[in-house]
């Protein structure tokens, strides 16, 4: 289980990085937090829920068809250790699975279900505007209604949403062995010294994945911080739930699935490359 996330005060500009706001947070009282929530540090920052315009009118009427209801546990990207998210409930059919943990802007997991209409998708992001413009990007895709499975309109039938923390998700609601592909692609490399625990990718996270990942699913992974990924890779080898697709040690090659987003554009303007990586679950 992760810590409570840290909630950024709303006049806090959405470009301020990530390890600043937890810095000045950090500085601050936490008051009487509950206990269970402060044993490990947070990987993410769940930044102000400002929406455009498009993304609010998104969210507002039609997110009823994307967004999985999740029972919460104390926080609000909790999951209840109870729930059970039973994939083919929620998509209405049995078929294989590809979720993506901090999926972002949706660039990357859209295009991946208007390409492949016979796979269900699942998003995972605890960022609100985020989620709601992979609603706007859903729209647009989804506007052939013969390519999305099935779903009435311009909507992608084989695309879900879930606000959560994902190490929660994958410890306790999704069902053991029933992940066929899991991208973590481009995660908050935390890439000051004092914030590296705070790291997504960790051997206790990488056991969550293994009880979700079915044996023989992929796990994919990007990062453009050269010591985040090598990171991963000491992570991985050194699990015996894991071995890598292309040998010890070796990165893969760009994953043809993965899209180019304006994230990495900008990691490449800075002069920092994208490591792809590549995990067989044992």
């Amino acid at each position: 289980m992760t810590s409570e996330p840290a909630d950024v005060p709303a006049d806090v500009p959405a470009d301020v990085p990530a390890d600043a706001i937890v810095d000045a947070i950090a500085a601050e009282p936490t008051g009487a937090a509950h206990p269970r929530y402060r044993r490990q540090p947070v990987s993410f920052v769940r930044r102000s829920a400002r929406l455009t315009t498009a993304q609010r009118k998104a969210w507002d009427t039609r997110r009823d068809r994307y967004l999985v209801d999740v029972p919460r546990d104390v926080t609000v990207a909790s999951v209840d250790p109870a729930w059970r998210l039973d994939p083919a409930q929620v998509f209405g059919r049995t078929a294989p699975l590809v979720v993506e943990i901090g999926s972002g802007q949706g660039e990357a997991i859209v295009a991946a279900a208007a390409a492949h209409p016979e796979r269900d998708h699942l998003a995972v992001e605890v960022y609100t505007p985020g989620l709601a413009q992979t609603i706007v990007r859903a729209g647009h895709a989804g506007a052939d209604p013969g390519r999305d499975g099935g779903a009435p309109g311009n909507e992608l039938g084989n695309l879900r949403l879930v606000e959560a923390d994902a190490a929660e998700l994958l410890a306790t609601a999704l069902p053991e062995a029933s992940v066929d592909e899991l991208w973590v692609f481009f995660p908050d490399p935390w890439h000051k010294s004092r914030h590296q625990k705070r790291r997504l990718v960790t051997p206790a996270f990488a056991a969550v994945v293994a009880r979700a990942l079915r044996p023989g699913g992929v796990w994919r992974l990007a990062t453009d911080w050269s010591h985040y990924a090598d990171q991963m890779i000491e992570v991985l080898e050194a699990s015996d739930d894991f071995r890598n697709a292309h040998g010890p040690g070796v990165r893969a090659p760009r994953f043809d699935g993965r899209v180019l987003t304006s994230f990495e554009r900008k990691g490449s303007a800075a002069g920092r490359a994208a490591t792809d990586l590549e995990y067989v679950r044992g």
